[in-house]
């Protein structure tokens, strides 16, 4: 039997043995994109720019070859950003003359799009849960791609246009709370549609996309009540290169945690019998939960060193106990304790998912409610 088991692994393909012709393919385009941005723009870039530009060929090529969709995902929105990008010319007149881009590709239609997508993936997806239809739930997942596609689209687009405004004006659309609420809900579905592919269950679709389609709501209410989808110039403080990688990994911890309240909700219903024939084991739910806290734990750690990095030079001092940063350090220990009573004391079951749930409250706060109800260094993103 040990014989066996030492032939099975040493015979085993190593993982680039196993990458196919179309991974190669997928890497290679990557690196050539790559290429040509540094070579075409490389003179507007700072040597931290560059280096982001150039890391991303191999992290997106790494991230393809472990979750195949991505193969697709970024050559479809490379190819709407770049076709909308040639309708506008030089002038954002365009938006408002051409077809493609009034009611389709422009940033505000794209992300229009979006919002409609997810919100009728929700339905969708409560319609194969209740009705235990999987062409309800298949319908609800192809539209949640569909909602992600365009969603990405609409941030590229939206970069592209802050440039048209003005050279000084030209961003990364991660600056303010529209911008973020539609990343916050791109990582969400993002991460959701990778556990529906790896437990290969749909039913948990129901329950995420319900805090993605409240996101979409409030997004609503804030471009119709403040004008926020007008692209502003940066203020100061956000002028630096940190927002880039900073806002990118906190909002992976923000999309993470409310993914796993989600799935936490999903246990609690199923650990009380309802929908419980319905529903993924308690196994699995138990173990999405743990593995999207433990990333987004991950993640919001690394923002928050780079959050202190940032602070230090916009502002001259590591940490100053802002209410941002006060909260953002609540969430953290919130999320090490849970992680550390399950990794030493094996937290399990209804108690691990009631300080899941509960925990999406403390996130929230930190996300929204600190704009709402309190002052600060972070006063550019008030309500």
């Amino acid at each position: 039997m040990e014989l066996t088991q030492k032939q099975t692994y040493t015979q085993a393909p190593g993982f680039f043995k196993r990458l196919s012709l179309l991974d190669w393919a997928f890497g290679a385009l990557l690196l050539a994109g790559s290429l040509f941005g540094l070579n075409r723009y490389g003179a507007y870039m700072d040597i931290y720019e560059k280096a982001i530009l150039l890391a991303s060929a191999p992290t997106f090529a790494w991230l393809g070859w472990h979750w195949k969709p991505v193969r697709w995902l970024m050559p479809a929105m490379a190819v709407l950003a770049l076709f909308a990008i040639s309708q506008y010319g030089a002038s954002l007149d365009a938006a408002n003359s051409k077809f493609f881009l009034k009611y389709m590709l422009s940033s505000q239609s794209a992300i229009l799009w979006m919002g409609t997508f997810f919100v009728l993936s929700t339905l969708f997806y409560w319609i194969g849960l209740l009705a235990r239809s999987d062409f309800g739930s298949s319908v609800g997942s192809v539209l949640c791609w569909a909602g992600v596609v365009l969603g990405f689209t609409g941030l590229l687009v939206r970069w592209y246009e802050s440039y048209l405004i003005g050279a000084d004006v030209g961003h990364i659309p991660v600056s303010n709370l529209y911008e973020v609420f539609i990343l916050f809900s791109l990582i969400t579905a993002m991460f959701y549609l990778y556990y529906e592919q790896s437990y290969a269950t749909r039913q948990l679709g129901a329950f995420v996309m319900l805090v993605i389609s409240a996101a979409v709501v409030f997004l609503l209410w804030y471009t119709v009540t403040r004008d926020a989808a007008d692209i502003q110039p940066l203020v100061p403080a956000l002028q630096s290169w940190w927002m880039k990688i900073h806002v990118p990994a906190n909002f992976i911890g923000y999309g993470t945690f409310s993914l796993s309240a989600m799935v936490a909700a999903a246990y609690l219903l199923k650990s009380s019998g309802h929908l419980a024939d319905r529903l993924p084991s308690l196994e699995v739910l138990d173990d999405v939960m743990y593995k999207a806290i433990s990333v987004g734990f991950a993640f919001f750690t690394v923002a928050t060193i780079l959050g202190a990095l940032w602070a230090a030079e916009a502002w001259g001092g590591y940490w100053s106990w802002d209410p941002k940063e006060t909260w953002a350090l609540i969430v953290w220990l919130n999320y090490a304790a849970w992680l550390h009573m399950r990794l030493m004391t094996g937290l399990r079951g209804r108690v691990a998912a009631w300080w899941a749930l509960v925990g999406l409250l403390v996130t929230t706060f930190a996300f929204l409610g600190v704009n709402m109800f309190l002052s600060g260094l972070h006063s550019y993103g008030k309500l």
